[in-house]
């Protein structure tokens, strides 16, 4: 039976702590009205950044096509054609609300990022673990209980998430537009017709009502997947295990249409005007990676701590593998989605990427050689797969360049060119990070780390590549 380390324990505990005064800081730093905006706006202007960032913040503005070019162009044309200044207030009244908005969902963007990167990181276990039922690997079984710990996570991630949508819904902050007051209402100053458009699908009550069924479904499955496991070790014949290849089969016909359409909901949804056909998989490949790289990195962790006994460097460099390949899936989805919308250059469709590239630019084109480059390079040497320090070291900055592909896909909908990794972002990564280990080794501790009864036990435990 595993133990729970005291250190390991601890370290967890101050992470959540450290991550929730940062997340309280991130808050409570946030404006609370258009007259601090306006404070903000002209301390960049004429702080201490110099005339070298003003001309960089104003070609970021012109660029991006955002409020405050606007706002500028309506104000100088309403002088010119000799229109009262009222109108030239009122644009930059909103320009200024507009800026608050996004200053306010940076905290709770960042929160958003990692909640939902972490929950998706242990659903992508959740599946790795169901395609190893349903495939009958005679590999993977010692690393079963693994699986199960990492897993664990999900019912705590799960709770938080939802949580976290209700408050989207019940506007407490402004990170969906679609869920703005009167987007839809062809009455209101604040309408938008495509939005409107797509009310029937994007509305609150269906919205929440299919994050529900979502969450719930998959939580069932990973409760009784676990149940039948740990059942079938006091068993004298193979039925739970049949129980759980009949469960895995379903569940992967429901995760794949629930993966679709979360990614949607959760993902694309905060740039309301756009879509791609592509999303769901691209999705699906970045947090399916990272949830392979987490179990390598547990598996490498517990062995190092003279647990998992049958564990061997087959099974190490075959988690690799898979972490190469879904790493090159990944790639192949990131440029099939960016070549095809780039070259057709429909105006609709390539802002998506426009915004990306101009306004992050390094996370952008980073993500790219954090998710691709650098494990391309690493991992392709089969040696390389079998040696621990290399997977660490390579799982680390897969893990940390998925995390970016996430800030890339939520964030330009949510704060714009307002984005900074500071404190609320790293402090929401420490608070999930330290609440993931906690939960995740806790339940290590639930029960013996080998799958005994486990039909192909005995040729997973003798596996060599």
């Amino acid at each position: 039976m595993y133990t729970f380390s005291s250190k390991l324990k601890t370290f967890s505990i101050i992470l959540m702590a450290v991550g929730l005064l940062g997340i309280g800081y991130g808050f409570l730093s946030a404006p609370k009205d258009i007259q601090e905006v306006e404070k903000i706006l002209a301390a960049d202007e004429h702080g201490s950044h110099g005339a070298a960032h003003e001309e960089k913040a104003e070609a970021s503005h012109k660029e991006a096509g955002h409020h405050e070019a606007a706002a500028e162009a309506s104000h100088d044309s309403h002088k010119e054609a000799g229109h009262s200044e009222v109108s030239g207030a009122n644009e930059h009244e909103k320009h200024l609300e507009h800026v608050l908005h996004q200053l306010q969902n940076k905290p709770w963007s960042a929160v958003y990022v990692a909640c939902i990167f972490f929950l998706l990181l242990s659903m992508g276990v959740l599946a790795f673990y169901a395609i190893q039922q349903v495939a009958q690997a005679g590999w993977s079984p010692v690393l079963f209980r693994v699986m199960q710990g990492i897993t664990a996570y999900l019912p705590a991630g799960s709770v938080i998430f939802f949580i976290l949508l209700v408050l989207c819904g019940l506007h407490f902050n402004h990170i969906f537009v679609w869920l703005g007051e009167g987007v839809t209402d062809p009455k209101s100053p604040n309408y938008d017709a495509i939005i409107a458009g797509k009310s029937g699908y994007l509305n609150f009550p269906f919205w929440i009502v299919r994050a529900f069924i979502f969450l719930l479904g998959w939580n069932i499955y990973r409760h009784f997947s676990r149940k039948n496991c740990l059942a079938q070790d006091e068993a004298n014949d193979d039925l739970y295990y049949k129980k759980n290849f009949k469960a895995s089969a379903g569940f992967l016909v429901f995760f794949i249409v629930s993966e679709s359409i979360m990614s949607w909901d959760w993902i694309m949804s905060f740039d309301p005007h756009w879509f791609s056909t592509l999303f769901g998989w691209y999705v699906f490949a970045s947090f399916f990676v990272s949830g392979i790289t987490t179990i390598a990195l547990v598996t490498i962790y517990l062995k190092s701590k003279g647990y998992l006994e049958y564990v061997n460097t087959s099974h190490i460099h075959d988690l690799a593998k898979f972490m190469f390949g879904i790493s090159v899936f990944w790639t192949y989805l990131w440029f099939s989605q960016f070549m095809l919308i780039w070259y057709a250059n429909i105006p609709e469709e390539v802002t998506y990427f426009v915004t990306r590239i101009q306004l992050y630019n390094l996370p952008f084109f980073g993500a790219v050689v954090m998710n691709f480059v650098f494990p391309l390079l690493i991992l392709i040497n089969t040696d390389f797969k079998r040696l621990n320090w290399v997977v660490v070291m390579a799982g680390v900055v897969i893990l940390l360049g998925h995390y970016v592909d996430f800030f890339n896909m939520i964030m330009p909908g949510t704060v714009g060119d307002k984005w900074f990794i500071g404190v609320p972002e790293i402090a929401s990564i420490l608070f999930f990070l330290g609440l993931f280990i906690f939960v995740v080794f806790t339940a290590l501790t639930k029960s013996p780390l080998l799958a005994k009864r486990n039909p192909f036990i005995e040729e997973s435990k003798h596996f060599h590549y």
